[in-house]
């Protein structure tokens, strides 16, 4: 692209970003096809077959030389190979699994708080529901008996009134009129 590399983003809100500088260090991928050799070939000697025709119609020969044979060393090699990548590939998926069932677990403890926490709350408001429908029937309840109290006042109120115009005089000097509390706090009975 000449000296310097540009590329596109798309982002999510549709912008456009160009970016135009060249990167300091050596591509890996790059670097690995540099290092690459030509090897030996797998095949020691040709197959005496020459066309598709040949080897999709081979008969086996009785000679083991006119067979190409594959050279061990070089299959050990590749087997090798095959089998280390395989093992760096299982290393990294148990490693990922490993994580993955890490943040299941924290995740599965995050969830059973939130739940312990819900089931509190709702619990604190089942009960603070039941007491405020318990505190009207007492409002109803104390409205009630602070009826039946003034009542009770306002008869021993005309008792006393009758007692002190009617009442014998030995009752007359002992007893007193109720005075009934009125809104201002200052007065008391």
């Amino acid at each position: 692209m000449g000296a310097s590399e540009s590329s596109l983003l798309q982002r999510s809100d549709d912008d456009i970003t160009t970016i135009s500088e060249r990167s300091e260090s050596i591509d890996p991928v790059l670097e690995r096809l540099r290092s690459l050799q030509i090897a030996n070939p797998i095949l020691e000697s040709l197959p005496a077959e020459r066309s598709l025709t040949d080897i999709l119609v081979r008969k086996p020969l009785l000679s083991s030389n006119s067979i190409g044979t594959v050279d061990r060393q070089v299959l050990l090699e590749l087997f090798s190979m095959y089998r280390d990548w395989q093992e760096k590939k299982t290393q990294n998926i148990s490693k990922k699994q490993e994580e993955i069932e890490n943040k299941i677990d924290v995740a599965d403890a995050l969830a059973i708080k939130l739940l312990q926490r819900f089931n509190y709350s709702v619990s604190a408001m089942k009960t603070s529901s039941n007491h405020l429908y318990e505190v009207h029937s007492l409002q109803v309840e104390l409205g009630e008996l602070k009826g039946r109290l003034t009542e009770v006042i306002s008869n021993c109120d005309a008792l006393c009134k009758r007692i002190a115009a009617d009442g014998p005089d030995s009752l007359k000097s002992t007893v007193k009129p109720f005075v009934l509390a009125s809104s201002d706090p200052s007065t008391s009975a």
